[in-house]
């Protein structure tokens, strides 16, 4: 399966084949929908056909096999069969804000450069979860700091590494709850800013922003005490 999200995030709609009907949805030999996992959510759209088309609610990982991705359709509404030839159409807003949201998070990861226990994303806010035993001092200045960043419009690229060198660069990995995914001999990285002046690098599946102006201004919003060495800070899209 060719998973498009990670050739080009931007990509709104394509062309594919039907090349399994399951119970969880459809699958297709190409796909541009980014399947639910790391913190975040499933793409949604349309897929047309012959003069028909229906919605998809959601997209997710095979059940029975990770690397396939399947199309969840809504309920009653018409499906294509196995050889169909369909169009593919991104619900391209909420993407796009999800990739804004994820490139903050990665940003905000470098503003307290701690362990990050969990996270999760979404079209206008995200948080992440740190290892952090008090609140930080100073919120304000951790939020100026995180619009500097992003108003510094650095790029923000992919790179690809053995799972053999992510083994010997354990500090690449921010996660702590979550190992990145490893098995298939290479490990996609996201760096924000250049290989010369590097920002972050770490181990990513999701989707992200050319740039990080593209983020455009953030809000850092309430900390809250999710244990004794566990802090959640919420991060929220300005505009």
């Amino acid at each position: 399966m060719s998973l498009l999200y990670i050739e080009d995030a931007y990509l709104k709609d394509a062309s594919a084949t039907v090349v399994a009907v399951t119970e969880q949805g459809v699958i297709l030999d190409r796909t541009l929908f980014y399947p639910t996992g790391g913190g975040q959510p499933g793409d949604t759209g349309t897929l047309s056909w012959n003069g028909a088309s229906c919605t998809i609610t959601d997209t997710r990982k095979d059940k029975t096999d990770a690397e396939r991705v399947v199309l969840v359709l809504e309920e009653g509404g018409a499906w294509p069969e196995v050889g169909t030839e369909v169009t593919q159409t991104l619900d391209w807003e909420r993407r796009h804000a999800h990739m804004r949201v994820h490139t903050a998070l990665h940003l905000l990861s470098v503003v307290i450069p701690l362990g990050v226990t969990g996270g999760q994303i979404g079209a206008e806010k995200g948080r992440l979860d740190f290892d952090m035993p008090e609140a930080p001092a100073d919120k304000a200045a951790l939020e100026v700091e995180l619009n500097a960043l992003i108003t510094r419009d650095l790029s923000v690229t992919e790179t690809w590494i053995t799972d053999a060198e992510l083994d010997a660069n354990p500090g690449l990995v921010k996660t702590m709850s979550v190992q990145p995914p490893k098995g298939a001999g290479k490990v996609r990285l996201v760096r924000i800013g250049t290989e010369a002046e590097q920002i972050d690098l770490q181990p990513c599946g999701g989707t992200h922003v050319a740039r990080t102006a593209e983020i455009g201004r953030v809000r850092i919003g309430k900390i809250e005490n999710k244990g004794r060495n566990n802090r959640r800070v919420n991060l929220h899209l300005e505009g």
